[in-house]
């Protein structure tokens, strides 16, 4: 599908002044290259660093992407344009990947109040989104306006906690959402997601589901964060209100892992504070004429990034090819669209566009993850590849 039209709002609002590193596909090359954005052109970085996990970790990482000698260049306007233009291009037009290469793919969930609260109506309806406006309404009746200010792990979230068990309404994703210890979960393997432009997945039996616009933090192998980008953690809520133990079914499939457009790496003039005040727009349009747009604010989260990231990788549990960590999201769509009292579900070749102004534009069509095409370019892939082209 051809989505060209997107194609002025792919880059940062500030992209002169960015420092953005990404992975391009050259099909002369059979594989990927690590590529960093100056001016008007893509430059290669592969020489100085094969993969983006060996760029995060180099000190001079900002100082690299911005002034290291290279001898190959694509402009970058007709790189996005094929990168967006979906089957039309002829297959020897290089194109943009997700800008992450070897580190783990990993997700927080219930960090925002929104979503932790759709969360416990999922698991109260059993996967039935008919079911949803009537649980809705009696959980928010009781919670609704308790939860917005605590702070995770503290005294008057344990209290708020009695309360909820003496209610019958207490939940695992309350547990997760205003308890001591984060929900941290593998989203997907590693070189499995997808970038700008491609297709996302969502199983072709699932009849309740939604994208997750999310904030992520790439991290060094030693759990430093060094740059944020866009995610679309895509989820199967059907699937996961059945059983939190379908939680890999409901969230790793083919294509279901979207990230990108590039890595913003922190510089002097970005870093984890600006991060921590984006702002991430959401717009679904569909064929059938349907569009939902929503705006969730990283001022809202319930656990900062940075407790996320220390959380999920430290000296519990190390990466030595670093990490990329979504941050969790507020967007739990409630707007109606096949039903009354039914909310929000994909239909095949929506159109999900999540954006930020100093990060970009992340756009993809939904269809099913059986029929995306399949990941074949694994580890042993990148290896065999980078090894040929000379570059390890």
């Amino acid at each position: 599908m051809n989505l060209t039209d997107h194609l002025a709002t792919i880059l940062p609002d500030d992209a002169d002044r960015a420092t953005l590193v990404g992975r391009l596909h050259d099909p002369a090359d059979g594989g990927p290259s690590v590529v960093a954005l100056r001016g008007d052109t893509l430059a290669d970085l592969t020489p100085h660093a094969p993969t983006v996990a060996d760029l995060l970790d180099r000190p001079d990482a900002v100082a690299l992407a911005a002034t290291a000698p290279v001898e190959r260049t694509w402009p970058v306007a007709e790189v996005l344009a094929a990168t967006l233009a979906g089957d039309a291009p002829a297959g020897d037009a290089p194109r943009l990947l997700a800008p992450c290469d070897l580190q783990v793919l990993k997700a927080c969930g219930v960090t925002f109040v929104r979503s932790m609260i759709e969360r416990v109506i999922e698991e109260r309806a059993a996967g039935d989104r008919a079911r949803a406006a009537g649980i809705r309404a009696r959980v928010q009746e009781v919670i609704g306006g308790r939860i917005g200010d605590l702070v995770p792990g503290s005294p008057d979230a344990a209290r708020v906690k009695e309360v909820l068990i003496a209610e019958d309404l207490w939940s695992q994703y309350l547990e997760v959402g205003i308890g001591p210890d984060a929900e941290v979960f593998t989203k997907a393997p590693v070189l499995s997601s997808v970038g700008t432009g491609a297709g996302t997945g969502v199983w072709s039996r699932s009849t309740w589901n939604n994208p997750e616009p999310e904030l992520v933090l790439a991290a060094d192998s030693r759990g430093r964060a060094v740059g944020a980008t866009l995610g679309n953690d895509v989820n199967l809520r059907d699937v996961e209100g059945r059983s939190a133990l379908l939680l890999g079914k409901a969230k790793d499939n083919n294509a279901s892992c979207a990230i990108g457009p590039f890595i913003r790496l922190f510089d002097d003039g970005f870093g984890i504070d600006d991060a921590r005040a984006t702002d991430i727009t959401l717009t679904v349009t569909g064929t059938d004429g349907f569009r939902i747009e929503s705006v969730s604010s990283l001022r809202e989260i319930s656990r900062d990034p940075l407790d996320l990231l220390a959380q999920a990788m430290g000296r519990l549990h190390q990466y030595p090819d670093g990490m990329m960590l979504f941050t969790g999201t507020m967007f739990a769509p409630t707007q109606d669209r096949d039903a009354p009292g039914e909310g929000f579900t994909h239909h095949l070749g929506d159109i999900v566009r999540i954006s930020a102004p100093r990060l970009g534009t992340l756009v993809n069509a939904v269809g099913h993850s059986e029929t995306a095409p399949p990941w074949t370019f694994g580890i042993r892939a990148l290896m065999t590849n980078l090894t040929r082209r000379g570059l390890l």
